[in-house]
């Protein structure tokens, strides 16, 4: 019997040693929330999920709107918008200039019209004034990456989408963006006799 009593004692110690450690490794689990965020709060990691901002800022309900931390506000650029073309078709941008911040993503519409009573196959080509901003002058979208087909008399509009590098020197404050519209020879019939000569013309937004 006191062998009895004494495993009966030994389990018992057994079983309390195991409840402390359940009861450690509860708190444990419990205080490794509020120890994670004041971690977090103290090398400046934003720790809140989704639901906890939309609660701390009251905007449950309301259509959440990502903000680019890239668009540099402290600065804007002016850009402006120039043509020119090699035939007799008319093509300008919709507007002379606009303004934007480094970072930010603008859209300015080019308008086209081929004059001639005959098919003619086009293309521009891109440069930058000063030179340096064509590193830093990014379109993400602009009729310039293809060839374009056009029937006589048709019009057509084109957007240019782009962004300007935040790293652009701060030294430049205004970049022009011109284009050069230009027939690709060989792609279409020739021109009927009696048409009008090929001529070099210069064309500019409204304004300029």
């Amino acid at each position: 019997m006191p062998a009895v009593s004494r495993l009966f004692a030994d389990n018992r110690r057994m079983l309390g040693k195991l409840l402390v450690v359940v009861a450690l490794m509860f708190g444990f689990g419990y205080s490794l929330v509020p120890m994670y965020r004041a971690i977090c709060e103290a090398l400046g990691i934003n720790v809140l999920t989704l639901s906890e901002q939309r609660k701390a800022s009251g905007s449950w309900g309301r259509h959440e709107v990502p903000v680019n931390t890239q668009v540099d506000t402290t600065r804007t650029v002016t850009v402006e918008f120039d043509a020119n073309v090699r035939g007799p078709w008319d093509f300008k941008p919709a507007a002379r200039s606009v303004q934007v911040h480094p970072g930010e993503m603008t859209t300015v519409m080019y308008e086209f019209r081929n004059k001639q009573n005959r098919t003619m196959a086009a293309q521009a080509i891109p440069s930058y004034a000063p030179m340096q901003a064509s590193a830093h002058f990014s379109k993400v979208e602009c009729f310039c990456f293809n060839e374009w087909t056009l029937a006589p008399g048709e019009s057509r509009q084109w957007p240019v989408t782009f962004v300007i590098n935040p790293k652009l020197p701060k030294d430049v404050s205004t970049i022009t963006l011109s284009y050069t519209f230009f027939e690709v020879g060989g792609k279409v019939p020739a021109a009927p006799a009696g048409s009008v000569g090929v001529q070099a013309v210069s064309l500019k937004g409204p304004g300029l």
